[in-house]
């Protein structure tokens, strides 16, 4: 299966955690980092932005905490055809992701852990606003059917100009087409309750490396050690 990381060049020590961890889990699968200057070069990216400081996206009038905060909606672009993993950055892999295959219902254009929002406004990671919005964090892990038509009503126009809140809500699709994964396939650590054999964690909040006081920090900072 093909796997898209995002990737910011201020979290490259959460990145090499998500990528060693997805590694040791499952060595099969080909993982691509989205980059922002990479796909703005190929032309796939080109929002405008005012970065002179934190990183504001303009169509969409607000800030973006990451730079892969859009170029996640890319990925039935990029990969095309069949079944493909997208995942922040954030995160720590505990289980084989290729386990998604076999839950994967092709009757689904993406299927995604449909977290309640247990957010509060104020701020995370390093001092990044906490914007709340629609279906917050359902794309923060997501199963993409390439193959699915609906995707196709995603062009690329709209992943440049449509505002980042209506991308991350899945505007583009009917309720009926997103399917739905357990829990422990997006585990929001500091949010919500660790389920039983979490398979993502997701330290949304930000990582111990950021955040010292994180909760379940052992997690994080064991991945990390094995990513030495």
């Amino acid at each position: 299966m093909k796997v898209y990381i995002g990737y910011d060049d201020r979290e490259q020590a959460a990145y090499d955690v998500a990528f060693a961890s997805l590694k040791r889990h499952c060595a099969d699968v080909d993982v691509t980092p989205l980059k922002s200057d990479r796909l703005a070069a190929c032309g796939l990216l080109r929002r405008p932005t005012d970065t002179r400081g934190n990183i504001y996206d303009l169509p969409s009038n607000a800030p973006c905490s990451t730079q892969f905060a859009i170029s996640r909606f890319l990925t039935p672009i990029l990969c095309q055809s069949g079944w493909a993993l997208f995942m922040d950055c954030d995160v720590v892999v505990l289980d084989d992701v290729n386990v998604l295959l076999e839950l994967a219902d092709p009757s689904k254009a993406v299927m995604v852990v449909k977290h309640e929002n247990g957010h509060r406004a104020g701020t995370k990671m390093d001092g990044q606003a906490q914007v709340l919005y629609a279906r917050k964090n359902w794309s923060s892990v997501v199963l993409w059917n390439c193959d699915h038509p609906a995707n196709r009503r995603l062009s690329l126009q709209d992943v440049n100009e449509r505002p980042g809140r209506d991308l991350h809500a899945f505007y583009w699709l009917h309720d009926s087409e997103i399917g739905e994964l357990t829990d422990r396939w997006n585990w929001l650590v500091g949010v919500h309750e660790k389920p039983n054999n979490p398979a993502i964690a997701h330290f949304t909040l930000g990582t111990p490396d950021m955040v010292p006081d994180s909760p379940y920090a052992e997690i994080w900072w064991d991945a990390h050690g094995a990513s030495q």
